[in-house]
């Protein structure tokens, strides 16, 4: 079967809330609600999240400025024109990646039906959902069927406006990390995180650049091992930002080279 983008909308359910007052929000996400103006800055204009979502969506200030830096920190020869953001959510990164206006596509992949359905209509109200191709599936099945496409280009397997040139192409990866237990150690083990550790995201973008965005407390050391030599003088060197907001750090970002 044919990986086929989604068309038009889909459905919001009783799952994709907006709230409006505290009293509404389930008792674990009243630190997140209370920082809503943060998480998207229009969330008064019916923002909508599901409530798995909210403890996964990127800070609108944090989430605009990965995406002014992703597009400044690409290898440009030859040019990278596509972004594929494969963990979309409801939409925080993606948002960010189409309103910056630097990309001739931002294509944004999710498993959760109701939580795309959030992300599609979060875009519209940032004027943004026909700049963004949407997947509805999960990523690595996704990626793997781009690859085997740009492999095989007679076969039938990706739309035409899914298909891509892994060298002008990258991929964003902000994945669950499990939850929030990475708040309880001193140095994250990325090989925990759930339900894709380091090494299954690793493997599976490889073929394009990718960009992590990881917990702010991850094991530097599991970074560099994915990249050979990246410990030595003539070793590819990884870039990784701390990306901060008022005073306190949000996430740690991996800038990883395409490798065979």
């Amino acid at each position: 079967m044919t990986l086929m983008p989604v068309e038009g909308l889909l459905p919001l359910t009783e799952g994709c809330q907006h709230y409006e007052d505290v009293s509404e929000v389930p008792g674990d996400l009243k630190k997140y609600f209370h920082q809503r103006y943060n998480i998207f800055n229009f969330y008064d204009y019916d923002i909508r999240m599901t409530d798995d979502a909210w403890f996964g969506v990127t800070p609108e200030p944090v989430a605009t400025k990965i995406a002014k830096d992703v597009a400044s920190h690409v290898h440009s020869n030859p040019r990278k024109d596509t972004i594929i953001d494969i963990f979309a959510g409801a939409g925080g990164n993606t948002i960010a990646f189409a309103l910056s206006e630097k990309w001739e596509r931002v294509i944004a992949v999710e498993k959760d039906a109701a939580t795309l359905a959030c992300a599609q209509h979060n875009a519209a109200v940032y004027g943004v959902l026909d700049s963004i191709i949407w997947v509805h599936g999960d990523c690595l099945e996704v990626l793997a069927r781009l690859t085997q496409q740009h492999q095989h280009p007679d076969a039938d397997l990706v739309d035409p406006s899914l298909q891509i040139e892994p060298a002008e192409t990258v991929i964003f990866a902000s994945p669950p990390w499990g939850g929030v237990s990475y708040r309880d150690q001193d140095v994250f083990d990325l090989s925990t995180m759930q339900p894709y550790n380091l090494e299954t995201l690793h493997a599976a973008c490889r073929p394009m650049e990718h960009v992590l965005f990881l917990p702010r407390t991850s094991d530097l050391n599991q970074i560099a091992a994915l990249v050979p030599g990246s410990d030595g003088e003539d070793g590819e060197k990884i870039e990784v930002v701390q990306y901060c907001m008022e005073g306190a750090s949000k996430a740690l970002v991996a800038y990883m080279p395409a490798s065979e």
